[in-house]
């Protein structure tokens, strides 16, 4: 395993942000550098194409390293911007079975699965907004370059400024950083994304393919096509799209074929009125966002049935909202950890299931499967407790997660079942077919 140094030293203390980072991921993790100095900054490996191209202009100003180089195990403080969902983290998430961590969290979305030691999580449109606040009470210096940067992280999380998520705290914030000379002709430079042939092809077909609605009161467009290759910007072009075909919220459905075969649809959306809440609604996708926009991504589906989820949403259907809790088994069937093995295989052949969670006052301490009594080599170890031989490093999720989450995990780990934990507590079990059955509609054609 590679394990990054500084001066001969694990780092283990990080600076990190959602995947697919934008400007105001990125701007938080300089701002956080400058809070936490003795932290290094951690960059996932897909960003935005023009934070890549910021980056690589700049990548002897700013000081940061690659996810891919370092090693979780090393890590003992955990600095978390933009973002306060573990999912959003890629292989960093790995943290999130780890208790011996200290973790912060800066971030303006709602909700949160990161079990931090300490949050700021508030309200106001970019996440840089928050940590510029903090910066002034620090009295920090800043030079113009980082100033540029907050900048154009808090515009383009704004909308310069127009957003309905917007605050006077945002306003208040690009005051202080113009005082400390951002420069507004490189932020409206990097905030001018490219717009090429691909893009122009793709939108000539979202607005062939239109359609108009009123759902639950608010008119709304949905356009489906698919899409060969990578496409940059798509999210650009669904926000000409919905200031073109003039409603309150529109959405892209981008289909493309997978090696697999499987279908993958990258769903992206773009809403202009407060009472419409994309990011919300992504979330019960599995994605995330703001409420003026989100993104999601479904794998192997039925891209039909994602268009009906949508509407089902907005109209505040009850089942589009259904959590892990209210589909999983209770009470859960489990054995404490110093059942033996022998015991444990009669448990198993009677039930007929090919695994059983392993309960000590109600928390879990692993798994045992039948593929674990490959371990043994002898029959006097039949009468071993089962404590040596489960599986502890053990896939769960919480109840607030939805099903579609609860598959794209089990399919992720190979996994047919999956333990629910509140609080360190089993409290019940999912399967895959209850996931799947209950979104039959889902499933691939």
């Amino acid at each position: 395993m590679s394990l990054l140094q500084t001066e001969n030293r694990p780092i283990t203390q990080i600076i990190t942000t959602h995947r697919n980072a934008d400007f105001d991921a990125f701007a938080s993790m300089v701002a956080a550098s400058l809070i936490y100095p003795e932290a290094t900054a951690v960059v996932p490996r897909a960003v935005n194409a023009n934070v890549r191209a910021f980056m690589s202009i700049h990548k002897d100003i700013f000081d940061y390293v690659d996810r891919s180089s370092v090693s979780a195990e090393s890590v003992k403080r955990l600095i978390v911007v933009d973002t306060a969902d573990w999912s959003r983290l890629g292989p960093l998430s790995v943290l999130k079975k780890r208790k011996d961590i200290s973790i912060d969290v800066w971030d303006h979305h709602e909700g949160s699965d990161i079990d931090a030691c300490w949050i700021c999580q508030e309200p106001v449109g970019a996440t840089v907004t928050l940590l510029v606040r903090r910066l002034k009470e620090l009295r920090k210096l800043i030079t113009p370059i980082q100033a540029t940067l907050m900048l154009t992280g808090l515009y383009e999380d704004t909308g310069n400024l127009s957003f309905s998520s917007c605050t006077s705290e945002d306003a208040y914030a690009a005051g202080w950083l113009l005082d400390r000379k951002a420069d507004l002709s490189l932020v409206a430079k990097f905030l001018r994304p490219a717009y090429g042939e691909k893009q122009k092809d793709v939108l000539f077909e979202m607005l062939k393919n239109t359609s108009r609605m009123k759902v639950n009161g608010y008119s709304v467009s949905i356009s489906r096509i698919r899409v060969e290759g990578h496409v940059n910007n798509l999210a650009l072009v669904v926000r000409m799209y919905r200031d073109i075909v003039n409603v309150d919220a529109a959405f892209g459905l981008f289909e493309s074929q997978q090696k697999n075969g499987r279908t993958k649809c990258m769903l992206i959306g773009r809403s202009d009125h407060d009472g419409l809440d994309v990011g919300s609604l992504m979330k019960s996708l599995g994605g995330g966002g703001h409420p003026g926009a989100g993104s999601a991504m479904v794998t192997g589906v039925n891209p039909e049935a994602v268009e009906q989820m949508i509407v089902d949403l907005i109209e505040g259907n009850q089942q589009s909202s259904v959590q892990i809790s209210d589909l999983m088994s209770f009470p859960v069937f489990s054995v404490p950890p110093d059942t033996t093995m022998a015991e444990v295989a009669k448990i198993l052949r009677n039930r007929g299931c090919t695994g059983l969670p392993v309960v000590d006052d109600e928390e879990l301490k692993g798994i045992i499967s039948r593929r674990d009594f490959r371990k043994i080599r002898k029959e006097s170890q039949l009468s071993s407790p089962v404590k040596a031989f489960m599986s502890t490093n053990t896939v769960t999720i919480q109840p607030g997660k939805s099903p579609i989450q609860a598959a794209r995990v089990m399919v992720r780990h190979d996994i047919g079942r999956l333990p629910v934990v509140e609080d360190g507590k089993l409290i019940g079990i999912i399967t895959r077919s209850d996931a799947m059955t209950y979104f039959y509609d889902l499933l691939p054609d």
